[in-house]
């Protein structure tokens, strides 16, 4: 799913689903920000100190629904969602700049197909089918 975001080192990325920080850290190395909300308090707290433990300090961490995105730290130039839903959200879509990626894991939670898209216009198009997988569905909005 990173490798998918295709990033190349300047981008903004929201992450949407932090959980221990582990893929937050690989975006951190791979982008020049990362914005990475979770759903869960004390998850969100024990990936601060995981990722301040690793010294990466590009990352703001966020506690909140997913599905709403961060507004606040918007447009980004790349979003990776770590959960499932059969549509992707309005507002990631919004939050995304012009010409930027999404990849999401598209169905029902526990079968899905992750997705790349990229952004043209006020729409997602898309880019790759990349592979069949089992997430927890995205809860929120």
């Amino acid at each position: 799913m990173v490798a998918a975001l295709r990033l190349s080192g300047g981008e903004r990325v929201l992450e949407v689903g932090t959980g221990l920080g582990f893929q937050t850290a690989l975006l951190a190395v791979l982008a020049r920000e990362v914005v990475s909300i979770e759903r869960f308090a004390d998850l969100a707290r024990q990936a601060r100190a995981n990722l301040d433990a690793a010294g990466l300090a590009n990352v703001t961490v966020v506690v909140g629904d997913g599905t709403m995105g961060v507004p606040e730290h918007a447009p980004y130039d790349a979003i990776v969602v770590a959960a499932a839903s059969r549509r992707i959200p309005p507002a990631l879509i919004e939050q995304l700049a012009p010409g930027g990626r999404l990849v999401h894991p598209v169905g029902p939670g526990g079968h899905e197909l992750v997705t790349a898209f990229r952004k043209q216009g006020d729409r997602l198009v898309l880019d790759a089918r990349i592979t069949a997988a089992r997430f927890v569905p995205l809860i929120g909005a």
